[in-house]
């Protein structure tokens, strides 16, 4: 893959890649016991308690934000997708758990000082340029009670950059998804390929997401309006060059 996946994603391309295929595959690549466990992993750092007030951004089909509810939190969840946002709904009914499901755009959000915290966790922040991204943080920042958290879980890009452009493959019953997976030192950004082979059909799209260091965190989070920003290591272990994702957590 080349430079024509190095620009910021488009509100299109981001409803392309987050349809009912992204769907189809969710529970073989995040069974259900790994949902949970990152649920849990979630509530433990924000500090959550029963009756919080949180917000997720990107919540696709509501795998984390209905346990949450079930938790005992008071949840919202805020999606582009009208198709993983449906799926959300009937998984918040089946789960008698009551759920405030938005189809929004994470850069321009309708709440102000009503939240004790914010999400986005699965590398659901950095699609956009750089100044979009900074909107999405300060979007966050006003969403937040004072004194409140904002968490970003995201690919540790020091990891990646010592691999071989992977391919991963997922497979449900007689149904592909193939993803090509390649990194731009350029523009600082990953780039996927994703390949879909279900039904008879082949269909492709494509998503690119800016990777951030800690220390642009920092600088981000600061400008946004956040007092304190913490690194940790996947679901909350320590942070180290070797470590799948980076973990941020920034107070208001």
């Amino acid at each position: 893959m080349n430079g024509e996946m190095s620009n910021a994603v488009s509100l299109s391309e981001l409803e392309s890649y987050f349809s009912e295929d992204y769907y189809h595959f969710g529970d073989v690549v995040n069974p259900p016991e790994t949902s949970d466990r990152q649920a849990g992993a979630i509530w433990n750092l924000l500090s959550l308690a029963q009756g919080s007030s949180v917000l997720e951004l990107g919540c696709g089909y509501g795998r984390i934000t209905n346990r949450l509810a079930e938790k005992g939190a008071r949840v919202s969840g805020l999606d582009i997708s009208p198709t993983l946002l449906k799926k959300a709904e009937a998984d918040a009914a089946e789960r008698g758990v009551n759920v405030e499901y938005v189809l929004g755009d994470m850069r321009s959000l309708p709440w102000r000082d009503r939240f004790d915290a914010v999400f986005l966790w699965y590398t659901t922040f950095g699609y956009f340029d750089d100044a979009d991204n900074g909107r999405v943080l300060r979007e966050a920042a006003s969403s937040l009670r004072k004194g409140g958290r904002l968490l970003i879980d995201s690919a540790n890009r020091f990891a990646f950059l010592r691999r071989e452009s992977p391919i991963y493959v997922v497979q449900r019953n007689d149904d592909l998804r193939i993803d090509i997976m390649s990194n731009d030192v350029l523009s600082d950004r990953r780039n996927l390929e994703r390949i879909i082979v279900r039904d008879g059909c082949v269909r492709r799209t494509q998503l690119s997401f800016r990777q951030y260091g800690f220390s642009d965190y920092v600088r981000m989070l600061r400008s946004a309006g956040f007092e304190t920003v913490e690194a940790y290591g996947q679901e909350g272990g320590a942070f180290t060059t070797s470590s799948e994702n980076l973990v941020v957590i920034a107070c208001k």
